[in-house]
């Protein structure tokens, strides 16, 4: 009686190249969905349109004017006759640099043209040189 050889037993290999490439995917994958993820918290005001609006800056100073006119800095709100005073409390506690810091207003294209100079005026007498005023790309290119 002839009994059949026996197979060898291949040793079996771990290609790691498509192991790389799916976790190069995964990795893709959940980076994309994470920026889907972001919320930006803010309080909502329409912003007027400008065909030169700069990319959004980050600024340790923002003052918010509502179309109800309502005044918040940097989303505390505030009283607007007490803007000055509050303002200097809050340059105290960040302790910013006026010369390098830019002071951004947030205001409704509905907003009085003269609550946004009242607010640069008064942080003009606290030293702010430095001015923003917040606007949205119109989408418009020239």
């Amino acid at each position: 009686m002839k009994f059949k050889a026996r197979r060898e037993l291949k040793r079996t290999k771990i290609e790691i190249i498509p192991m790389i490439d799916t976790m190069f995917f995964l990795l893709v994958f959940f980076m994309l969905s994470s920026l889907g993820l972001t919320r930006i918290n803010g309080i909502k005001v329409s912003l007027p349109k400008a065909n030169t609006a700069p990319p959004e800056t980050t600024s340790k100073i923002m003052l918010t004017i509502t179309k109800d006119q309502k005044f918040l800095l940097n989303d505390k709100a505030i009283d607007p006759g007490e803007l000055q005073s509050t303002l200097q409390r809050e340059i105290g506690a960040l302790n910013v640099n006026l010369e390098t810091t830019s002071f951004i207003i947030n205001a409704d294209e509905s907003v009085p043209h003269g609550l946004v100079v009242r607010s640069i005026d008064a942080s003009r007498l606290l030293g702010i040189t430095h001015f923003a005023i917040a606007t949205e790309p119109d989408g418009v290119a020239r």
